[in-house]
């Protein structure tokens, strides 16, 4: 009977293993998408703040070269030395992505040039089948207009990717039974500089940075159930935030302070700058990290210690007694 007994704690233990590790089929949260279908990734909390800039005065034509993996970094790996990098390779793809999301496509006019090669010979391509085949000793400019060229090019790339800058974790166990939980965090850093077609002058730079998040979680069991006979069980689960994802959101917030740098230089301005001002205060405070007294007080209050902000302030009205 109580061998019984055994088998079917074993065979429960299983089969709740068993539920707990099955994948969801939702590519857009699984894990493991062994079964699901391709999809749109959903949206970034940074490309929604770039759809939502108010419209500007009048676009502004800009051009990128190209925007680099300036860390030389190699992906670490726990056996050694591996020849894939840190970063992806294709941030250039996402910063023009992320300047086409200001504002609905509404900032900038992006041209270009990362592939002129590419562009400039389908253009003699045209030319030579048009003289060839039509007669023209000069090309038609309503066929074959001229490029656009752009005011503003932007320089940068990513300067850093820093692994390991939080670790840590914490388990426990009661009679064979526990739990245990591990964290790491990384942290990319991207530079983004604009700076003048006509006169070569940097008008404004911005650095973003984003943090990779990664978290594992874990169970187990080591029981005997009858004499000799003993239960063993073990489960996990790994989340990695993908540090793709991670870029992206460090290169469009990035074009967001772009952005907001450019419109608090007055190198450009908004179409309607009295209903942008909260927006650009916002940004102010954000950049130079400063918060408002109600921001602080809620954030005291979360703590639990509403004695400390008085402290605080009881030592900045004696500063000012002193007329420091």
């Amino acid at each position: 009977m109580r061998k019984l007994a055994s088998l079917a704690l074993a065979s429960v233990t299983a089969l709740a293993l068993s539920g707990c590790m099955s994948m969801p089929q939702d590519g857009r949260n699984s894990m493991a998408t062994t079964t699901s279908l391709a999809y749109f990734p959903k949206k970034t909390q940074t490309q929604t703040l770039l759809n939502q800039l108010p419209a500007p005065q009048r676009p502004v034509a800009i051009a990128v070269y190209g925007f680099t993996d300036q860390t030389g970094q190699f992906k670490p790996s726990e056996t050694g030395q591996t020849l894939s990098r840190a970063v992806t390779q294709g941030a250039s793809s996402m910063l023009v992505k992320a300047l086409q999301d200001a504002g609905n496509r509404g900032w900038f006019t992006v041209v270009e040039r990362e592939r002129l090669d590419n562009l400039l010979k389908e253009r003699q391509i045209i030319g030579e089948m048009r003289k060839r085949y039509l007669g023209e000793q000069e090309v038609d400019p309503n066929a074959l207009p001229a490029l656009l060229f752009a005011g503003v090019l932007l320089e940068g790339g990513i300067v850093g990717y820093d692994t390991n800058t939080v670790t840590g974790g914490a388990g426990a166990a009661f009679l064979g039974i526990g739990a245990r939980t591990e964290y790491r965090q990384d942290t990319v850093t991207v530079y983004l500089r604009a700076v003048s077609v006509r006169t070569g002058e940097v008008l404004a730079n911005v650095t973003a940075s984003k943090t990779i998040a990664s978290q594992a979680l874990g169970a187990s069991a080591f029981k005997f159930v009858a004499f000799r006979e003993l239960l063993e069980a073990e489960a996990g689960i790994t989340s990695n935030e993908p540090d793709q994802v991670a870029l992206q959101q460090a290169i469009e917030k990035a074009v967001y302070g772009l952005v907001l740098e450019g419109v608090d230089l007055d190198l450009w301005r908004f179409n309607d700058m009295a209903a942008a001002m909260p927006l650009l205060a916002a940004y102010r405070a954000e950049r130079d990290g400063l918060y408002d007294a109600s921001d602080i007080q809620k954030a005291v209050k979360r703590a639990g210690s509403l004695t400390a902000l008085t402290v605080v302030d009881g030592d900045k009205q004696d500063d000012r007694s002193d007329g420091s």
